[in-house]
This record gives structure tokens, C-alpha cells and sequence, in this order.
């Protein structure tokens, strides 16, 4: 069954669960997680998951994320593509999903496309069109504000025409969601990293050292969200307009309820941890954590607010305050 594509942010039709099939073969041979190829494509997991059982249809944008991601052609997403050549089809669907039964279409490999489908692939940036797009977003959104950007703009940076910008975000709201999404997912890559590291130590550690882990780690994630490299203030800066957007967004402003709420559970976590080592007091965790949550993005936007050397909030001032929260707040022996 062939589709025809409309709109980037049209729904593909998809009864019979064909589309969904060849993107499952996609990320079974993107050889990642069906969370980690979300990150990739810049897509709410959630919604990838809604597409993939059938409640929810893929945008045409989408599509064209996914194809760029799995170096395929979009047109074979929606059967309208090249016959690909025989290969092994990963994953293949369990019984109990829509469509079971049906021979699922080999994945197309690159080398068999087209010279002309194989030189874009080839040209490609590092890390494929869409993210290179959202990067590219990040920083002119850091440098001029989200209302100052237009497509254009992106389009210029990318080194590329505004329909290709289209073609894997249909509009603004879009973009800003995708900047958003990928500045969220970076942040939560570090603070993974930062727990995997603490959990080593904590591994390695004699029980005396390791009661003082809650203690480092939550010191340690306050570092990572002061604002000293340029990536951490392109990230604090996108973060605001993300703030301002919010209030005046249904979309984005769930984006941003689900960021915080998954960034209060890791300092509630930590600081829970704390109170069981006995590093940390008696406290309610929940409550602790969106106080310093709280003085942590009030700071950052006091840093933020004025450039360095003119007299303001320095990034030195932020992270002693908020040590000094820790230190009179929390610690079981104030310092």
C-alpha cells in the first residue's frame, strides 16, 4: 500500500500498520534503543512509542527524521520508495501487534539506493540534517532570542534552503520544541553520566567515604548547572525562552512541566539518599528540592541577565550561594 505525503506536519495515514513496521525495522537496525533513537530524531519517546503501537499517526516530518537517522530513503517509509534489495529484516513484529501475520519489507540498505539518495546521505553533517538543525537552532536562539530567529536564519547556518528546514520541522513551535528536547536530553546525559560516576565511587568506596557521596554528588550537579561554558549558557539562555513561551503554550509548556519534574525527582533522589547516609537532615525531600531548584534558576537568570564584568550576578556568586544552601540548609552538621 503506497501513501502520498503531504504536508511536513500532516498525519501519514497508517491502518494497516505498514509504517510503523518499516520504522521498527529502522531502529532495529540503528542497533539502539527505541529511547535512544528518540533522542536522535529529536522526537518525544513517548510519542514515537504512541506512533509504534498505532494510537498515534507519524507526521510527514517526522518520517523524514527517521529516514535521515537510518540513512534510508523517506519514500520507502511510505511505501512509495525504491524496491529494496533482499536482507535480513531485523526485529520482526510479535503476533500480538496490528498487522502480525503480513512478510515485512527487507530494510533498504544505503549502498543499494540510488547515486543521487546515496550522494545526500554522504553529504549529510555529522550526525544527520535534523540535528544539525536543532543544534544550529540552540545556538541562534542563545545569541538573538526565539522570536528574533527566523526560519531563514536557520536555514542560512545549516547551509541549506527553508524547505529542507521544513521538510524536518514543519514550523516554529517545532523548532523551539526540538532545541528544547535536545538541550533536555544533553542535560540529562551529564547528570546520567555524573550518577554513574557516583554510583562507581560508591561501589569502590569503604563505608565511610561513601556516606559523603550524596553529599559530592548533589555539590556536583549544582556545578553542572552553573553557567561557565558557552554550551551551559546557550543552554541557560534557550531555557528562558522556553520559560517565557510556556505560559502562552499548551505544548511547550508540558515540555517544560516534564523537564522539571524529572529534574526535581533527581535532586529529591539525591538528597533522600543524604538523609539515609545521615549526611543530610531530616528534610522533606520533594520540598527541598524545589526550593533549590527554584534558587538555582533564579540565580542563573541574575547571571545571565548582565555580562560579565558589569557588576552583576557572577557565575562564582551563583555556585557559593548555592553551596551555601546546601551548607546550612541540608548538611547534618551545618559549615
Amino acid at each position: 500500500m503506497q501513501h502520498q505525503a503531504g504536508s511536513p506536519g500532516s498525519r501519514v495515514p497508517d491502518a494497516g500498520g505498514d509504517v510503523a513496521e518499516r520504522v521498527r525495522q529502522v531502529i532495529g537496525e540503528a542497533g539502539c534503543s527505541q529511547r535512544e533513537f528518540a533522542r536522535r530524531i529529536v522526537m518525544d519517546p513517548s510519542k514515537l512509542s504512541r506512533s509504534l503501537s498505532g494510537s498515534r499517526r507519524f507526521t510527514v516530518a517526522e518520517l523524514a527524521r527517521i529516514a535521515d537517522a537510518g540513512r534510508i530513503d523517506a519514500g520507502w517509509l511510505l511505501g512509495a520508495g525504491p524496491t529494496p534489495s533482499p536482507g535480513p529484516t531485523p526485529n520482526p513484529r510479535p503476533a500480538t501487534s496490528p498487522g502480525a501475520g503480513r512478510a515485512a519489507a527487507p530494510v533498504p540498505q544505503v549502498k543499494s539506493r540510488t547515486r543521487s539518495v546515496a550522494v545526500a546521505r554522504t553529504d549529510a553533517p555529522d550526525g544527520g540534517r535534523p540535528l544539525q538543525i536543532v543544534r544550529e537552532t540552540v545556538r541562534l536562539i542563545a545569541e538573538h532570542g526565539f522570536h528574533a530567529v527566523r526560519v531563514s536564519d536557520i536555514a542560512a547556518a545549516c547551509d541549506t534552503s527553508t524547505a529542507a528546514i521544513h521538510y524536518h520541522f514543519p514550523g516554529r513551535a517545532e523548532l523551539l520544541e526540538a532545541a528544547v528536547r535536545w538541550c533536555m536530553d544533553e542535560d540529562t546525559a551529564r547528570r546520567a553520566a555524573l550518577s554513574r560516576a557516583s554510583g562507581s565511587a560508591r561501589a569502590e568506596e569503604t563505608p565511610s567515604a561513601g556516606a559523603a557521596t550524596a553529599d559530592r554528588e548533589l555539590r556536583q550537579l549544582i556545578a553542572l548547572q552553573t553557567p561557565r561554558t558557552e554550551q551551559q549558557r546557550r543552554q541557560w539562555l534557550v531555557w528562558l525562552d522556553l520559560w517565557a513561551e510556556a505560559a502562552r503554550s499548551t505544548a511547550v509548556g508540558r515540555l517544560h512541566a516534564d523537564f522539571y519534574r524529572q529534574w526535581r525527582r533527581t535532586v529529591a533522589d539525591v538528597i533522600r539518599r543524604g538523609i539515609a547516609q545521615g549526611v543530610f537532615r531530616t528534610v522533606d525531600p520533594e520540598f527541598s528540592a524545589l526550593r533549590l531548584t527554584a534558587l538555582i534558576d533564579g540565580l542563573a537568570t541574575q547571571v545571565l541577565a548582565a555580562a560579565p564584568g558589569e557588576g552583576g550576578t557572577t557565575v562564582d556568586d551563583m555556585y557559593v550561594a548555592l553551596i551555601a544552601y546546601v551548607d546550612t540548609e541540608l548538611a547534618a552538621e551545618p559549615r
